[in-house]
């Protein structure tokens, strides 16, 4: 056979003209999916490792294609190696490569598969990957969140809804909120990466091979738990991707949350907190200002995750079985949700351990806006007063402090007694903020005494999760 261009397509055997120059460039992928290198090889040296005890290969072979393979993986690491739009793709790439390297023992690796098995093998390998960096990256965030909490267990600061001061909590117990929505999402990593953790490779384009190949023995030198159990599933579903992304939406939905509580905290008006000046920005024309950008981009940054979520499922709605060009547009979403999520994960954690609380300004806060009145309510009820009739009581002792700027602990023992007889001295017991979380003592509590303890198990969650 005459010797082929390295960049000759190696499928064009049934071709009589070569591809547009503009088609070859829209339909290549290896600007982007060149980053899947390091799982292709690796897919590559286990194929060839089963096709040898499969009897395909012979042990020379076999030896030579690994060897050849290791060596390009240098070459890339290096920056040594040359990609080519007219080879498509990271497969093509590679084992167009490996041929000029080793003569045509490398066009033996491809036997008993398809680009279709490869490339959803080396999804999955990478994804794999990915979730347990950024597990690790939700760990460090969450072990931040649990150091403040363990630091701040007795800081007071005002518990809204609908954005209305409503009760009095600890800072501690509001970071350990935070953290129990980081730790879902980790566990939903974790319940994802079983449906990852499934191997492809061996179903070829889309009905399997004819050549006596063993899967077990691939999935074991990939680390794969599982074999896809249907190769026309195997080479054609994406759901691992749109899974994953789920997830990453969700986790850059509670960053997005938390960011929009970090930027009320830092306004002027609420002045709870403040963040290092290395995670703030000025202002071009207002010198005064510290701009809480990074909370600000996080926030933003959860809209293209979104978008990569949708983009997934709307690439998926109208598949027929089995593979399609269709799923080339699968990589960049991805790429760019893992790209995404590691770096909002990092600036956060970081930023956060630069966080500093003013409690003075919680506590003015806290007393502003009668949080304690629940607490009256219920010291009525335990005095004998129905519910109802407490709720009552309480919203005309309120009126009261509207009507004369004075919050309920500001009243004397005697006004207080002219909205109910059973009020005692005890009273002001319950009427502190302090009182007020003391009080709620109870597992799930805000009270200081509950904070450090669920410190203590918050540690403890932590350490079990990093064990599975």
């Amino acid at each position: 056979m005459p010797e082929k261009n390295p960049n000759e397509k190696l499928w064009g055997g049934r071709f009589t003209e070569p591809t547009d120059i503009f088609v070859e460039a829209f339909t290549a992928s290896v600007e982007f999916d060149q980053r899947l290198y390091a799982q292709d090889i690796a897919g590559s040296i286990a194929h060839a490792t089963m096709l040898n005890q499969a009897g395909i290969l012979t042990n020379s072979e076999k030896e030579l294609i690994i060897t050849g393979l290791q060596e390009i993986k240098l070459e890339i690491e290096k920056g040594d190696f040359q990609w080519s739009v007219a080879l498509e793709d990271v497969h093509m790439n590679i084992e167009a490569r490996l041929t000029v390297k080793i003569g045509d023992t490398g066009k033996k690796l491809h036997t008993g598969r398809s680009r279709n098995d490869q490339i959803a093998t080396d999804m999955r390998l990478y994804l794999r990957e990915e979730i347990k960096q950024i597990q690790t990256g939700l760990t460090r965030l969450q072990t931040t969140l649990v150091d403040i909490a363990e630091q701040e267990f007795e800081t007071i600061l005002p518990g809204y809804t609908h954005l209305q001061a409503a009760q009095p909590v600890t800072f501690g117990h509001h970071m350990l909120a935070w953290f129990e929505m980081l730790l879902r999402d980790s566990e939903r990593l974790t319940d994802c990466q079983k449906r990852v953790n499934h191997m492809p490779l061996g179903s070829a384009a889309l009905a399997g091979t004819t050549y006596p190949i063993q899967r077990d023995i691939t999935a074991k030198l990939l680390g794969f738990e599982h074999i896809c159990q249907n190769s026309l599933d195997a080479v054609s579903d994406r759901d691992f991707i749109i899974e994953f992304n789920f997830v990453a939406a969700l986790i850059m939905t509670h960053l997005s949350r938390f960011s929009e509580e970090l930027i009320i905290w830092l306004s002027q008006q609420f002045d709870f907190i403040e963040l290092g000046d290395n995670f703030c920005t000025g202002s071009s024309i207002m010198p005064q200002k510290k701009n809480p950008d990074v909370p600000e981009l996080i926030r933003g940054k959860s809209a293209r995750v979104y978008g990569n979520l949708t983009a997934l499922l709307t690439l998926m709605k109208s598949q027929p079985l089995a593979y399609n060009k269709d799923n080339q547009e699968d990589k960049e979403p991805l790429f760019d949700s893992i790209d995404t999520i590691k770096a909002s994960l990092h600036v956060f954690a970081e930023m956060m351990a630069s966080l500093k609380t003013k409690p003075e300004n919680m506590l003015s806060a806290v007393k502003k806006g009668f949080s304690t009145a629940t607490d009256l309510a219920d010291y009525l009820v335990i005095k004998g007063i129905p519910f109802r009739d407490a709720h009552e009581i309480v919203g005309q002792a309120v009126k009261r402090g509207i009507d004369t700027n004075r919050d309920l602990s500001a009243m004397s023992i005697k006004e207080l007694q002219s909205f109910s007889s059973v009020i005692d001295e005890d009273v002001f017991s319950v009427l502190t903020p302090e009182g007020s979380c003391a009080a709620r003592n109870h597992l799930g509590g805000t009270s200081p005494i509950q904070v450090k303890a669920a410190v203590a198990e918050a540690r403890n969650r932590i350490r079990k999760l990093s064990e599975i």
